[in-house]
């Protein structure tokens, strides 16, 4: 049975990992998780999971870029789902080296581990940032992959690395390719939590980049039960799957529907140092989630309008929690 097989979390700190993490031990299944090495033994999103989930997860300590650790951490490991990457958009275009380490060479780490090992199952952490300005629309998983960040090249190398292993060596993998996510602790430097910070904080002008760009939301409800769905299909071994709602919404039709859950009234000013070089810029991105349906039974619970406005009212209330939000600095932009 699958519940009595141990999975393994890498980016299990951060905001869609801890999420997954405590469903899985929700769920019954043995936790280990890969959280990142640091001196504070901060165990990210994680130290704040209630004691009952925290005392069945197994926290392993190490850095996605060191191939050891990555080998030891997944020995006993049945299942690996990799997360761990380096995301913000704006700080690749400040660090690229830095994403190339990580994104790429630490999904290599993964890999090798998971073949040496046999591990029965891998997943890895796409993002529809590959796909760029839609081409057509919706984005199904033909659609063209366009690096337009340093960011997005990364994950371009890293998705194509995994698909290499099961072509070269058979490695059972799958790959999600989450639309973009959002929910309680999510940074700061994503658009959801950067208004509603901004609105929770008191401000009635908030600070954006560009607004005529479309999103396709997928509340953090729904990636993760995307994820527990691909993780138990054999059907989904050698896919790439997109995880989207369906819903395409401009930034400043978000901004709009968020002040109406919040209740708040809202001027929105542009700030130029939040603008993405021009054509780095993904203009529009709407997913077609029918490979999900088909291959998975997966659909998202909070599609359309009026799912979108129930998973940004859940949001905001966590956000708007003091508690929450003195975890985050409205004033400063988060690169």
């Amino acid at each position: 049975m699958l519940r009595d097989k141990t999975v393994l979390v890498t980016g299990s700190d951060g905001f869609i990992g801890s999420h997954l993490t405590e469903e899985l031990v929700r769920r019954g299944y043995k936790v280990r998780a890969f959280t990142y090495y640091n001196s504070f033994n901060s165990w990210g999103w994680l130290d704040h999971s209630e004691k009952q989930i925290k005392d069945q997860i197994e926290v392993f300590a190490g850095d996605i870029r060191d191939p050891h650790g990555v080998k030891e951490a997944m020995k006993g490991c049945d299942i690996a789902l990799h997360l761990a990457s380096l995301i913000a958009i704006p700080y690749s275009y400040h660090s690229p080296d830095t994403y190339v380490d990580t994104n790429i060479k630490g999904t290599l780490n993964v890999l090798q581990a998971a073949r040496e090992l046999g591990v029965s199952k891998l997943v890895h952490t796409s993002t529809s940032e590959v796909y760029g300005t839609a081409q057509y629309v919706p984005i199904n998983e033909e659609h063209p992959l366009q690096g337009q960040s340093p960011y997005s090249a990364s994950k371009i190398g890293a998705d194509q690395m995994v698909l290499s292993f099961y072509r070269s060596f058979e490695t059972p993998v799958a790959i999600i390719r989450p639309f973009n996510t959002y929910g309680p602790r999510q940074s700061a430097r994503a658009v959801i939590p950067t208004i509603i910070t901004q609105l929770a904080s008191g401000k009635e002008k908030i600070k954006l980049g560009a607004l005529s760009p479309t999103r396709d939301f997928n509340y953090i409800k729904d990636t993760i039960s995307g994820f527990i769905s691909i993780m138990n299909s054999e059907k989904a071994i050698g896919e790439v799957i997109n995880i989207g709602s369906n819903y395409e919404i401009s930034i400043g039709d978000t901004a709009k529907a968020i002040a109406e859950v919040m209740g708040k009234n809202v001027e929105i000013e542009t700030d130029e140092i939040r603008l993405r070089p021009e054509k780095s810029e993904v203009e529009r991105l709407w997913a077609d989630n029918q490979k999900a349906k088909e291959l998975l039974g997966w659909e998202p619970s909070y599609g359309g309008i009026n799912g979108f406005k129930r998973g940004l009212k859940e949001t905001a209330d966590w956000f708007a929690n003091p508690g929450n939000l003195s975890r985050y600095k409205a004033d400063v932009y988060n690169i």
